[in-house]
């Protein structure tokens, strides 16, 4: 299987090839290690040599042969370190948890590890350990982060799906960066068992990132549903997501704003791509109103600092007791500074800030099936922008820097909402744009049907990056 053919492919596509016997999994996978090592030689996104052989996975799965990437930060996966992106960390899975059993039962061939920024909190993916790993569609941008390493790779063509998980918008900036269909389910839909309850208290999910609607709609059937023991769960779906992108949407009463809730000025290029979305699905027989839910902003920083001093530096002390601080970035120290003097009452506070952020996300969504923003504040920012590294940061400055750039996600991880990036605006100078859009609790199947219809009215298939192994 030459190269161009196999980035021509999709994950439905490459498992259908595989069933009718066209080619065999063997000679996929040897095209996606080609594939992988090409594109990592240009964008640098793998934080580990290529698996070899690839993690065990069943044969007859519902994704069976299609290649397959995790990320630097779970799924653990038995016998697999991971590092969280940072030179002083490293901790070896004793055993694979509820996710990457499901991904080996998908029959995904799980080929290698991704890479991320340090401790996984910043949009932008450029750790001291790896360097910067570098945009597709132009070498000399981010890729954004924290799932950037596999949003490069899967906008390179090197694989179709790769696993990528969302704690403020770490699927969802990537896949704008990098011009994928990037979906962050809703709370409780995809279990982090059995190691953790809830990972950044409820904020974080698990998924991956897609280059078509379709394969993500299979990659939640393979993956989504509780664990025995988990503290959330989602309402079940009613069906099949595979078979949501073909299903009418029916008429929706769609919300539509490109005013960051921080207030910072939002670039008239992103801001015009949620507009002209907005006209697009007027255009389909919806309703769109301009509007936007009611959040304080200052609720949104009192509910998210402590929770990541918390959880960096619970990281860090989890896999030692006495971590030398030479071996982490700025930003990291910082943390394990900080929760020194962190106790149990600034995190119910910030427990309750993120409820009254939710509640009033929640109440909006009473009136509204379909909210439509930028996925991102700016086009995909230049390496370096994004300092983790520097030491005149604090946990709070950091904040601000990140949400400065990306100012739309995080209030969804709060809230717990599904929401999806989707490629539907492009720059003057060719970048990829996001538009997000963001459904109420539990309904990822209105997301599917909505994206669907979007893919095909404006489509981004023909699209492909500066790097891309298809050629």
């Amino acid at each position: 299987m030459e190269l161009h053919e196999y980035a021509r492919f999709d994950a439905v596509g490459l498992r259908d090839l595989i069933a009718t016997g066209e080619v065999t999994a063997a000679e996929v996978e040897d095209t996606a290690r080609r594939a992988l090592l090409a594109a990592d030689a240009e964008v640098n996104a793998l934080a580990l040599p290529l698996f070899s052989p690839a993690l065990d996975h069943v044969a007859d799965g519902p994704l069976a042969g299609v290649p397959f990437l995790i990320k630097d930060s779970g799924p653990m996966a038995k016998g697999v370190p991971s590092f969280l992106g940072s030179r002083g960390l490293e901790v070896v899975a004793g055993h694979d948890s509820e996710l990457m059993t499901r991904l080996r039962a998908a029959g995904l061939v799980t080929l290698g590890l991704t890479t991320v920024p340090e401790m996984v909190v910043s949009f932008s993916t450029e750790s001291v350990k790896h360097g910067p790993t570098r945009n597709p569609w132009d070498l000399e941008r981010g890729v954004g982060g924290s799932s950037g390493g596999a949003a490069a790779l899967v906008a390179a063509g090197a694989v179709p799906l790769a696993h990528g998980n969302d704690g403020a918008g770490s699927i969802r900036v990537p896949a704008s960066c990098c011009g994928l269909v990037g979906l962050k389910p809703s709370r409780g839909r995809v279990s982090s068992g059995p190691d953790t309850a809830e990972v950044t208290f409820g904020m974080s999910c698990e998924f991956g990132l897609a280059r078509t609607v379709r394969d993500a709609a299979h990659l939640l059937d393979a993956v989504h549903g509780p664990a025995a023991g988990d503290k959330y769960t989602a309402p079940p779906p009613a069906g099949r997501y595979a078979d949501e992108p073909g299903a009418d949407p029916g008429t929706l009463r769609v919300a539509v704003t490109t005013e960051a809730w921080s207030g910072v000025a939002v670039d008239p290029e992103v801001a015009a791509a949620a507009v002209t979305v907005g006209k697009a699905l007027e255009g389909m027989g919806h309703l769109v109103t301009g509007a936007t839910p009611a959040v304080e902003w200052d609720l949104v920083l009192r509910g998210v600092v402590p929770v990541a001093i918390a959880c960096v530096a619970g990281a860090v002390l989890a896999a030692s007791a006495t971590p030398d601080p030479g071996g982490f970035e700025a930003v990291t120290r910082h943390a394990l500074d900080a929760v020194k003097g962190l106790g149990a009452l600034d995190l119910m506070a910030a427990l309750d800030a993120q409820n009254r952020v939710s509640r009033s996300v929640g109440a909006f969504f009473a009136g509204y099936d379909l909210l439509v923003t930028p996925t991102l504040g700016q086009l995909p920012a230049p390496h370096g922008i994004l300092r983790y590294d520097d030491p005149d940061h604090t946990m709070a400055s950091w904040h601000e820097s990140l949400f400065d750039y990306g100012p739309f996600t995080v209030v969804f991880n709060i809230a717990g909402l599904p929401a999806v990036s989707l490629p539907l605006g492009w720059s003057e100078s060719g970048l990829p744009i996001g538009v997000q859009l963001v459904a109420p609790y539990g309904r990822e199947d209105l997301l599917l049907r909505i994206a669907a219809r979007l893919e095909e009215a404006m489509p981004w298939k023909d699209r492909t990056p500066r790097v891309f192994v298809g050629g």
